[in-house]
């Protein structure tokens, strides 16, 4: 009897369990061990990258004749000014790319002649052949308060005379004709002979000197050297020289006489008027490369044949006139004036305000009223 009770009460509980528990839940597999990532660590500040600085504003001495950098030594130094040859003979010239300014105008005959203007001798090579002087380049080299280097000059009194306005007007001249700066060795005094312009050029083509000879003069000189106190040029310089409302000026052409024209050309590259004469790029021949410069002037001023039996002439330099100033690939008209004998040139726009020069060197042409000045 108890027995029957007992299995009948564990059939009951077995009833009971499986209608609360329901069906038994499957078993979900447990999920694959996924790889390990490293322990988190604090990135690396990024290296900053460096940056250029930007160069400083320089604050050193300027050229007066170019408003670029200068050495120390070379401020208030009187420049030199040298007569340089340019028959078609004569070519090439030497070291006349390393002038500050070049100034050029006709001799007699319709050939011309220049002078170079140099502030700052740093670097500077042969220079020549150099020439004789007519009193209108010791009013150029006056103008700057120069020491002026020549071979010979023109000595009419009634006409043309050169030897006596450099005594007259106080010049100083450093004469390898009728002075002691001339030696028939090579290198042997300011001025000498170059053995190769006298074989390829001929004699009167073949006279030079070095900016390091003239340095050793200037070193031992009985001269003035340096400018006197308040002595100031007159020249403006800004980055870029373009005159505002200027005309296209991509080529200039400036004829001189039936000998000589010159032809300026525009390089937009470089910013330089590159130089033509005899329709050939006119070069230097210390370095073969083409002369350029920033600016081009022409000054238009009176020209006279004295009558001499040389057919000298004589250029007005003294008082005002007209003429052009380029830079840029552009061109404005000008009005100049000057006084003589030692006055500098003074370059306004036709409104009166003074010419400002793109930093570098410059060309001056000195041309008659009546030459014909292209712009194209």
């Amino acid at each position: 009897m108890k027995k029957k009770r007992l299995l009948s009460y564990c059939l009951a509980l077995l009833l009971v369990l499986s209608a609360c528990g329901g069906k038994t839940a499957d078993v979900t597999p447990a999920p694959p061990e996924l790889p390990r990532l490293p322990p988190r660590t604090e990135a690396p500040s990024p290296t900053p990258t460096p940056t250029s600085e930007p160069e400083p504003e320089y604050t050193g001495p300027l050229n007066p004749l170019t408003g670029l950098p200068m050495g120390e030594e070379w401020v208030g130094r009187r420049p030199v000014a040298i007569m340089l040859n340019n028959l078609k003979e004569a070519q090439p010239q030497l070291g006349q790319s390393q002038a500050d300014i070049i100034y050029e105008a006709l001799e007699e005959g319709g050939i011309t002649r220049m002078m170079g203007v140099y502030q700052s001798l740093d670097g500077v090579g042969m220079v020549g052949s150099i020439r004789s002087a007519r009193t209108y380049y010791l009013e150029l080299a006056l103008a700057h308060d120069a020491v002026f280097i020549h071979a010979g000059g023109s000595d009419e009194p009634k006409y043309e005379d050169a030897y006596g306005k450099i005594k007259a007007w106080g010049v100083t001249s450093l004469d390898g004709v009728r002075g002691p700066y001339m030696s028939n060795s090579v290198e042997g005094n300011l001025m000498w002979r170059d053995p190769a312009r006298k074989k390829n050029n001929g004699s009167v083509h073949s006279v030079v000197t070095t900016g390091e000879k003239i340095q050793e003069v200037f070193a031992n000189a009985s001269f003035r050297t340096e400018h006197e106190d308040g002595f100031v040029y007159e020249m403006a310089f800004a980055e870029d020289g373009t005159p505002a409302g200027g005309a296209a000026a991509g080529v200039i052409t400036v004829p001189f006489s039936n000998y000589k024209t010159g032809k300026f050309t525009y390089d937009a590259g470089t910013g330089l008027y590159m130089i033509e004469e005899y329709g050939k790029p006119y070069k230097d021949g210390s370095t073969g490369e083409q002369v350029g410069v920033t600016n081009v002037v022409v000054v238009r001023t009176g020209h006279q044949n004295t009558g001499d039996s040389y057919g000298h002439i004589k250029v007005d330099l003294d008082g005002t006139g007209t003429g052009y100033f380029a830079c840029g690939g552009k061109v404005i008209d000008i009005l100049w004036s000057k006084e003589r004998p030692g006055g500098q040139f003074h370059y306004t726009d036709l409104d009166g305000n003074p010419i400002v020069f793109g930093r570098g060197k410059t060309y001056v042409n000195i041309v008659p009223t009546d030459a014909e000045i292209a712009f194209e």
